[in-house]
C-alpha cells in the first residue's frame, strides 16, 4: 500500500465497516483504508491518482470549494439497492487545510432515527 502517512495514526481505520478515503491538498489520494480499496477495486489501485480526474464538473466546485473554505460535503446515494451515507470534510495541520477526509458508510433500511430535542 502507498501510505504517506504512517501507519500507527490510521491503524484504526484499516479494519471499520465504512470506507475511509483521504487525499491531500493537491487532491492526490494518499489512503483508502480496506473497505474503501474493495469499494474502489474495478478502477485498480488508485492511490497516487488525482480524484478530480474521476468526478464531475459540479463534484470537481464542490471538492475545490471545501479545500478553499473549509466546509464539509454530506449526503446520502442509493447504489445496486445499498443506501450509503457520505461525509467528506477537510483535514488540517496546524489549523491549515491539507485535504480532505471522505468516509462512505452503510445506512440499513431500517435505521432508527431519535430526536433528542422532543425530551
Amino acid at each position: 500500500m502507498k501510505n504517506q502517512i504512517p501507519g500507527s495514526l490510521l491503524d484504526w481505520a484499516e479494519e471499520t465497516d465504512y470506507a475511509v478515503t483521504i487525499c491531500d491538498i493537491n487532491c492526490r489520494i494518499i489512503y483508502m483504508n480496506r473497505r474503501s480499496r474493495e469499494t474502489f477495486a474495478s478502477h485498480g489501485d488508485i492511490i497516487g491518482k488525482n480524484l478530480l480526474d474521476c468526478h464531475s464538473p459540479a463534484s470537481i466546485e464542490k471538492i475545490k470549494k471545501m479545500l478553499s473554505d473549509g466546509s464539509s460535503n454530506v449526503y446520502t446515494i442509493s447504489k445496486g439497492g445499498v443506501k450509503k451515507l457520505i461525509f467528506q470534510s477537510p483535514w488540517k495541520i496546524n489549523g491549515e487545510i491539507a485535504g480532505l477526509v471522505e468516509t462512505s458508510m452503510i445506512l440499513p433500511p431500517d435505521m432508527p432515527h431519535y430526536d433528542r430535542d422532543s425530551r
